[in-house]
């Protein structure tokens, strides 16, 4: 398999088992800027002075379990990139999972060229962009930094769900079902409707996070009954802003 080089991209990975570690890293190093942790205390040293794009993370360390690690993380850097490579017995472990601000979840064992497609995917995003601003109203986005604003307060949004935001505004008033924001936002083939219950998930989180904001802003994503979700900016006139 070829996957694209990009060595301006940074990654980190974080694994407790020594030769799946070193097999990433090995892998990994042909394609992008790699450095790895075996252990939680380790690997924010690491990202503080190396300041990663995305990270690989285990979820079961010897010293922190991966969903508090990435908290720790989303708290020092809310706009990075995560997977989490993590055997998950549920539903309800995968929806923790997401919450703590997972982009991506992957089940061991895993083969690289899956692990490869899935950090081009997400990667995808981080593109430069010849355009800086969208902006609705009182809610922008800068496409530079990978920032929403709400009444120029900053939303503490991870990357996906600044991708899954954004997607939906670029296509003001066209519905979306779960599976199409799927394919294209996480970039997978929905074939299990169990799997719709991820974009769900997200929706819920992006809707709270505008919220907390001012809990009279519009409801800037609309639930399509039998369609899914639409983007839909409505001002105090109830005009569609743009």
């Amino acid at each position: 398999m070829t996957i694209s080089t990009d060595q301006t991209s940074k990654i980190l990975v974080v694994e407790n088992d020594a030769p799946v570690r070193n097999f990433i890293d090995g892998y990994l190093n042909q394609t992008y800027q790699v450095q790895s942790a075996a252990d939680g205390k380790t690997a924010l040293e690491i990202f503080e002075e190396f300041n990663p794009v995305l990270v690989i993370l285990d979820g079961n360390l010897p010293d922190n379990i991966g969903v508090k690690l990435c908290e720790e993380m989303q708290r020092q850097n809310n706009v990075f990139l995560v997977v989490m490579s993590s055997s998950v017995t549920g539903e309800k472990d995968g929806i923790k999972i997401i919450k703590a601000g997972v982009d991506d979840l992957i089940g061991k064992p895993f083969s690289l060229e899956d692990l490869a497609v899935r950090i081009e995917i997400l990667l995808r995003g981080m593109k430069t962009v010849t355009r800086r601003y969208l902006v609705f109203g009182e809610l922008g986005f800068d496409l530079i930094s990978r920032e929403v604003t709400l009444k120029e307060k900053t939303l503490a949004l991870t990357a996906l769900e600044f991708q899954l935001l954004y997607f939906l505004a670029t296509y003001p008033g066209k519905a979306w079902s779960r599976q199409q924001l799927i394919e294209k936002v996480w970039g997978w083939k929905c074939n299990d409707p169990r799997d719709e219950q991820v974009a769900d998930v997200y929706i819920r989180m992006i809707r709270r996070k505008l919220a907390k904001v001012d809990s009279a802003v519009p409801n800037f994503i609309q639930t399509s009954h039998g369609d899914g979700y639409t983007f839909a900016p409505i001002d105090r006139n109830n005009k569609v802003s743009r």
